[in-house]
């Protein structure tokens, strides 16, 4: 069983971890964050958290049952009910999964904790396994998109009331004082 945490300061170090042990996975099917990511992480971490204080964005870590992180999943630029999704998995995690359940439950908080009434998602056209776990939650294309000189694809999900059935995720809800954790 996985669950998503909002991202909070506390998790800076695990998620540099986790970053950093993976970032010659990701390049594999997605753009590298770039050197200056990693040596001014501290300054990214605490940008991250005021856009997500703002309400700007949504972020989430996808941990196992022992707090390991296992992937990443996002809800950026939102605005007018709507925000862009985006996730990631390390490669430990990769195949399990475990993408698959953390893009169904960030749905279900979209619509439920955050008020999101549709999600949008990019993906290259060589990364499979991406617009596999898209499509398994319901996830439309809409067009084709060029993503860093790549082609890809677009999609789109309207989201509904039953997306905002309860489901497995703790830790998550909009104001980590109301979870009891904090800041």
């Amino acid at each position: 069983m996985l669950t998503l945490e909002r991202l909070r300061p506390g998790h800076a170090d695990a998620l540099l971890a986790f970053e950093r042990e993976n970032r010659q996975w990701f390049t594999r099917t997605i753009s590298d964050r770039g050197d200056a990511y990693f040596a001014g992480f501290a300054e990214v971490h605490r940008a991250r958290l005021a856009e997500q204080d703002a309400g700007a964005c949504h972020f989430h870590l996808v941990l196992d049952t022992e707090g390991t992180i296992l992937g990443r999943v996002n809800l950026v630029d939102v605005a007018d009910g709507s925000a862009e999704l985006g996730y990631r998995v390390g490669e430990r995690a990769a195949g399990r999964g475990v993408a698959t359940a953390a893009v169904r439950e960030v749905c279900r908080l979209a619509a439920a904790a955050y008020g999101l009434r549709q999600l949008t998602a990019v993906t290259t056209l060589d990364n499979p396994a991406s617009r596999a776990v898209l499509a398994r939650n319901g996830f439309a294309v809409t067009g084709e998109v060029s993503i860093t000189g790549r082609p890809g694809l677009r999609f789109l999900r309207v989201l509904g009331p039953r997306d905002a059935a309860p489901g497995p995720a703790r830790d998550a809800s909009p104001n980590p004082e109301a979870d009891g954790q904090g800041r």
